[in-house]
């Protein structure tokens, strides 16, 4: 614990705002000097005291959009020692219900609008406060002249339980500490050199750790201002970036690919932006966003709980993450025997996929704090021998670098040869005609599995047959079997490709689907009939597919649709 004793904790960085009459937080026509944020913080600090019960852990929930008081609550929390359980607002129902009671929550802070959600929930031992009614700034009124105290916090107390997304099962509330917290962003300020004139745009969601931890918390660190969107927004994101004058931002999933599907304009490159730090861009669409924007888009690997993290540096191969640092190594999860290195041919395809391929192993120091209430998941994650074991797929070239191959989730057997299905997605971005690829297994009839893909965008089954015959990276069982046409790619809430109901409908879906028969090289559509005759491997057949609409789907529709 000496390594988070000595990085400090977020209630210093809030308290150290006091006095800075600079303009720190924006959010639409709101304006508030981080003077104002750090009373704020204070005077919530100070209700949070008063309101939060002596008789269990004191979490609280936050179930809004990105309004000012998320960071306020979140700057609250650090100062009354107590840790904000983020509220993921897609959730309804039960499931809702289960991630604030699951994680303990006794106060839940929330607005008019979310208020419907909870209609109906059985929620007891929670209060709820509304932050746009009267009764919440009457709350609030006895406590404007508090200051921020630090001394309450410690580096080890918990400050956020942020959920993490998962395939399969209820989502994980990881655990971050105040210690860990201050120093990733202490980390991230310095490695991308920002500083106190910087403005950070914080447009992916707060309930997510990304938001917080890679934007929120580099910012609090160096005093650099925060621009908030309530919603992230692809047609909304130039006018923001100009309007603040942002200078960073963060973003994960398909965020960029809807940004760069805006119609382009003469004046992309009139702003201050200069970085964008993020997952699952992508080489193709990071080049595409610097070449119109100007802006130079840094690609990283860090697990959610903290457990891993991979920096891209100057020299690393077009592909790769970074270069593995201590302890990190890729190993097979059956035998947890180091893989070989990776194998390329002269084009730059990968050989030896099926040994080379493993989970990404931390076996050295690192941060990762458990589980909130889920010692099952965090025994996968920290093994018997003290490792921390990612879920995530990896090869390393013979130079150290590794290059991501997807989720566990995510690998494919295909007539006995183990795939990724993110090398998979990597070759199909090329296609002229696609906006957005996921790909990712179906049952095979007989044994293991067969590729699918899921492209928003337009096919032209013929084209898309001669694309796949020029790629000389794409090995022989890697050719999707199954192409499902889509008007947009179904996204969670953080717009990362929702997977888990793609793999769960297969090729038995409403929309178009197009696949290419054993034995024959082209595509064409698949009937109700061949969609019945594939099965679905003890799922039951499911909906008849759809024979509506044109063989080819314009690119459109790609802003992510919000609740």
């Amino acid at each position: 614990m000496e390594s988070i004793r000595a990085t400090g904790t977020v209630a210093e960085l809030v308290a150290a705002r006091w006095g800075d009459r600079r303009p720190g937080l924006w959010c639409e026509d709101t304006v508030l000097t981080h003077h104002e944020v750090a009373a704020g913080a204070a005077a919530r600090a100070a209700l949070l005291h008063d309101l939060l019960p002596s008789d269990g852990p004191p979490h609280l929930g936050v179930l809004l959009d990105n309004t000012p008081e998320f960071p306020l609550w979140l700057s609250a929390a650090a100062l009354a020692g107590a840790a904000v359980a983020g509220i993921n607002s897609t959730r309804r129902g039960p499931e809702l219900a289960r991630d604030i009671l699951h994680t303990q929550c006794r106060l839940l802070i929330t607005d008019s609008a979310r208020l419907p959600l909870l209609r109906g929930l059985d929620l007891p031992g929670v209060r709820l406060l509304s932050t746009d009614t009267p009764e919440y700034d009457a709350l609030l009124v006895p406590y404007a002249d508090a200051r921020p105290d630090p001394s309450r916090a410690t580096p080890a107390d918990r400050l956020l339980l942020y959920f993490t997304s998962g395939s399969t099962g209820a989502p994980k509330a990881a655990i971050c500490t105040q210690g860990r917290l201050a120093a990733a962003g202490r980390s991230l300020a310095g490695q991308f050199s920002v500083g106190p004139d910087d403005v950070h745009y914080v447009c992916m969601p707060m309930f997510h750790g990304n938001a917080v931890i890679a934007d929120w918390a580099p910012a609090l660190t160096v005093g650099a201002g925060v621009a908030l969107r309530r919603r992230f927004s692809a047609s909304g994101f130039l006018g923001d970036v100009r309007r603040y004058r942002v200078t960073y931002f963060t973003y994960v999933g398909r965020a960029v690919q809807y940004v760069l599907a805006t119609e382009p304009g003469p004046y992309d490159r009139d702003h201050a932006l200069r970085l964008g730090f993020g997952t699952e861009a992508g080489a193709v669409d990071a080049a595409a966003f610097e070449r119109r924007f100007g802006v130079r888009l840094v690609e990283g690997y860090g697990s959610s709980e903290g457990g891993a993290a991979v920096q891209w540096s100057p020299g690393t191969p077009t592909g790769a993450v970074g270069r593995a640092g201590a302890g990190l190594v890729v190993l097979d999860p059956a035998t947890r025997a180091e893989c070989p290195p990776a194998v390329f041919d002269a084009a730059g395809r990968l050989l030896n996929g099926d040994e080379a391929i493993g989970e990404l192993v931390n076996r050295g120091p690192n941060p990762f704090e458990g589980y909130w209430r889920n010692p099952a998941a965090e025994a996968e994650r920290r093994r018997e021998d003290g490792a921390y074991w990612t879920g995530d797929l990896f090869y390393r070239d013979r130079a150290g670098y590794l290059y991501f191959a997807g989720r566990t989730d995510d690998r494919l057997r295909v007539d006995g040869e183990n795939l990724a299905a993110a090398m998979i997605e990597n070759i199909l971005a090329r296609y002229e005609g696609a906006a957005a690829v996921a790909v990712y297994a179906v049952p095979d009839p007989v044994t293991g599995d067969q590729v699918m893909a899921t492209l928003a965008g337009t096919f032209d089954p013929l084209g898309f047959a001669a694309f796949l015959n020029a790629q000389r990276d794409l090995g022989t069982k890697m050719a999707p079997r199954f192409v499902r046409v889509v008007e947009r790619m179904p996204v969670t809430a953080t717009n990362k490709i929702h997977r888990a109901l793609l793999r769960r409908e297969g090729p038995h879906c409403a929309d178009p689907v197009w696949w290419r028969p054993p034995g024959e090289s082209g595509y064409r559509r698949l009937t109700a009939g061949e969609a019945a005759a594939t099965g679905r491997a003890g799922q039951g057949e499911g909906p008849p597919v759809s024979t509506r609409g044109p063989s080819s789907v314009r690119r459109q529709g790609l802003e992510p649709r919000t609740r």
